[in-house]
């Protein structure tokens, strides 16, 4: 089964699946899209497709299970990038280096409302790099301080995080991944002067 996996030709054939099903996503609703239209725009036949996927609900769940394995690939790469006054969360840089770099995928699969499975999925992992930067940061104590439940915390900032992800990418990235990372930081320095809107 592995290597099958690693086959050039089977990894191949599932880049044309994956490549048709985004060309269709730009077109038309999800719910429009059948196997037939993603087999004629990959020009294969069904068959080929049912040997790599159950079903259209089954190919986008491992789109979004290869989705996270390469941001959790990018979040374990050491950074290159310092931190800095402007941005202290490199990782959140290079996430954003790699979405801007894929732009047209991620519009779609993130910044509409037609396929939540990516965007549940990415909110997962943001939970858990705001979860990170809480212990790492030595925040956990400030909030128990402050009567801020962690778990809340952690709702809060990764949904801020995708809310913003999700925006940026709507306006065809306006912003560079440094600029955007370091606004976050500056948000989230400054949050307090927000409680008064």
């Amino acid at each position: 089964m592995e290597k099958k996996a690693t086959d050039p030709r089977v990894l191949r054939t599932r880049q044309l699946i994956r490549d048709a099903f985004i060309e269709l996503l730009e077109e038309m609703d999800v719910e429009k899209i059948s196997v037939n239209r993603i087999a004629e725009r990959a020009t294969i036949n069904r068959v080929t497709f049912y040997l790599h996927y159950r079903d259209i609900p089954d190919m986008m769940e491992r789109m979004a299970d290869e989705m996270i394995e390469e941001f959790e690939a990018i979040l374990r790469t050491p950074s290159a990038v310092p931190a800095s006054a402007e941005a202290d969360w490199p990782m959140l840089v290079r996430l954003l280096e790699h979405i801007a770099g894929q732009a047209k995928f991620y519009k779609l699969v993130l910044a509409s409302k037609r396929t939540p499975v990516f965007t549940d999925r990415l909110l997962k992992l943001l939970g858990q790099l705001v979860a990170d930067k809480i212990e790492s940061g030595g925040m956990a104590a400030s909030l128990e301080k402050a009567g801020i439940q962690k778990e809340i915390a952690i709702w809060y900032g990764s949904s801020a995080l995708i809310g913003t992800i999700v925006s940026w990418l709507r306006k065809d990235i306006p912003y560079t991944p440094q600029f955007l990372a370091g606004q976050f930081t500056l948000l989230r320095k400054h949050a307090r002067q927000f409680d008064h809107l």
